[in-house]
């Protein structure tokens, strides 16, 4: 087992050549390998060679990738509050709510939510005693089975990879809500090379750009249920009072136990994204410090922006609303139920102004996916799960090739402009629909083993810097809610809503299942990979602190001096 070490000192790139002055010279040099990466390179081993899988030597090339550190707190704060808000809560939920009925939307809505605070707590836990790059699949790799590693990392790399074009061609559709007549090639362009820009300034672009992004959704989902009381309570143009009455005409539910069931998918898709803040933990300059706190947020953000925003779009907005599929695909902005509830009150700017508010978060999202899938792919070339060539670090820190490999495949974006629009975007989103339970899932598995671990090898809890409010219990209930979401989904897509059962309609759900499946069994195979045994688990590699029992001594001794009222705010922010 490796000791500590560590982390190598930040890298300035306008030191490194005294023949590089100016703006383009610095930029230029900003390109080239990182020093720690290319020492890294020539001193490391295969950590899969000879049909064995080296799990120790994975995680001190995880712990020593030189991945630049500059997220600060109200970055991830951000992230963690309104970063993944996209079409799934803005336009996907009134497919949901056709499908399932408001109490339906609620439920699956309120399901994943409770699941996710469940993970993301566990997540949390885990990224801040290591906060190393790669997270989950790390996770996974380090205590459940090397290639469930691998496969959950390829999963999440993929899921990513194939959002930015997803969000590209959902960017182009809503445009169409003023009828342009401009070419979607252009608008696809506009995207993208917007997309790619703000990742080329690094993780503090990424930062900044989430940062203002979020706070628009933030600031709009708060004006909409402002609004939303109003216009419920008759205080729109037309006075009149609408109360519950959609609840009672056409009802509650909209086909039965088997809605329910269809909704859960798009419920995950909508949340998909939360788990970034673990991502970007490694990124951090204190995860210690900030992580605790971005993990605290999402409860107020699955609270707030989710149930309560999907209460009044219940109550605003009836199931049988023709407009609810009058839209060409999950991105038209004309099917969303915002747009829609404040339509029908009669108000003339506003749908024009969430129609902005939808296009900004699905660029947000666009930009989140960059982040997601190079920083996946690199941490799974750091552990020898992946081509090597995807581990470059340029001398800012950015993991050059992945960015790239991700703009690449986001050119899938011009599918925009042909006539197969609709059809590019659903299969897109069958790709990565599930992918998100599975991630969810194996981080709280990954939880439930660290936790076996740590207290085998003679670890308390006393020595974690921070601790899952919903602790083991909360993982299993995480872990057996993302295996009955699957189950769910297994029998919605061989028995579909209102047809028979057919390939088509099978794999456009169910599609992500094969995919993993594929990257676990021939891993598996081919390196024999063991379960790591509790015993065996590397607990030391990738934790940043040296003298980590000393310093939570000292804090936990200041938060005992907190009044009453400091410790209950502390506890949910």
């Amino acid at each position: 087992m490796s000791t500590e070490k560590d982390p190598a000192p930040p890298y300035s790139p306008g030191a490194a050549s005294s023949s590089s002055e100016g703006f383009i010279g610095s930029f230029i040099e900003g390109f080239k390998p990182h020093p720690v990466h290319a020492a890294a390179t020539a001193k490391r081993r295969a950590t899969a060679s000879g049909g064995q899988y080296d799990i120790e030597q994975a995680a001190i090339n995880l712990a020593e990738s030189p991945l630049s550190r500059k997220l600060k707190g109200r970055h991830l704060q951000m992230i963690a509050i309104g970063g993944s808000i996209g079409t799934g809560l803005f336009v996907g939920s009134g497919k949901a709510l056709n499908t399932g009925g408001p109490a339906s939307l609620l439920i699956a809505f309120g399901l994943i939510g409770a699941m996710l605070f469940c993970v993301v707590h566990a997540l949390g836990e885990m990224a801040v005693l290591f906060p190393i790059a790669g997270s989950f699949s790390a996770y996974s790799t380090r205590f459940l089975d090397p290639a469930w590693g691998f496969a959950m990392g390829w999963n999440y790399a993929l899921q990513w990879l194939i959002v930015l074009p997803l969000e590209i061609v959902a960017a182009s559709i809503t445009i169409d809500f003023w009828h342009s007549t401009v070419n979607k090639a252009v608008w696809v362009t506009i995207f993208w090379i917007l997309i790619v820009i703000i990742n080329l300034f690094g993780v503090k672009g990424y930062g900044e750009a989430e940062f203002v992004f979020s706070l628009i959704k933030v600031v709009a989902v708060i004006g909409f249920i402002i609004l939303g009381v109003i216009l419920n309570v008759g205080g729109g143009p037309s006075g009149e009072y609408i109360g519950g009455r959609y609840w009672s005409n056409p009802g509650a539910f909209h086909h039965g136990f088997k809605g329910l069931c269809s909704v859960f998918v798009t419920a995950a898709f909508a949340f998909a994204g939360t788990e970034l803040v673990g991502l970007a933990a490694a990124e951090t300059a204190n995860p210690r410090k900030s992580l605790p706190t971005a993990v605290k947020q999402v409860f107020w953000r699955i609270t707030l922006f989710y149930i309560v925003s999907l209460t009044l779009i219940g109550l605003l907005v009836p199931y049988n609303e023709p407009r609810l599929l009058g839209g060409s695909s999950g991105a038209d902005a004309s099917a969303s139920p915002f747009v829609i509830a404040i339509d029908n009150a009669g108000i003339a700017v506003l749908p024009s102004i969430m129609n902005v508010v939808i296009m900004i978060a699905v660029l947000s999202v666009g930009n989140s996916s960059v982040y997601g899938s190079s920083r996946t792919l690199a941490a799974l070339a750091e552990q020898g799960q992946a081509p090597r060539i995807l581990a470059y670090i340029d001398r800012r820190g950015r993991p050059m090739v992945g960015i790239a490999l991700s703009a690449v495949i986001g050119l899938l974006g011009y599918l925009a402009a042909s006539p197969k629009q609709g059809d590019a975007f659903n299969w897109m989103l069958a790709i990565s629909g599930l992918s998100s339970i599975f991630t969810w899932g194996s981080v709280c598995l990954a939880h439930i083993r660290f936790r076996a671990g740590w207290k085998k090898q003679g670890h308390t809890l006393d020595e974690l810097a921070f601790r899952s409010q919903p602790g083991v219990i909360g993982s299993w209930f995480g872990f057996a809610l993302n295996v009955l979401v699957l189950i769910a989904q297994f029998w919605v897509a061989v028995w579909p809503l209102g047809s028979k059962p057919n390939a088509e309609t099978f794999f456009s759900i169910y599609l992500t299942v094969p995919v993993v499946l594929a990257f676990y069994v021939p891993y598996k195979l081919i390196y024999k990979t063991p379960f790591v045994r509790s015993a065996d688990m590397d607990l030391v590699t990738g934790r940043r602190e040296v003298d980590l029992d000393s310093i939570l001594m000292e804090e936990r001794a200041e938060q005992a001096a907190w009044p009453k009222w400091k410790k209950i705010y502390r506890m949910f922010c």
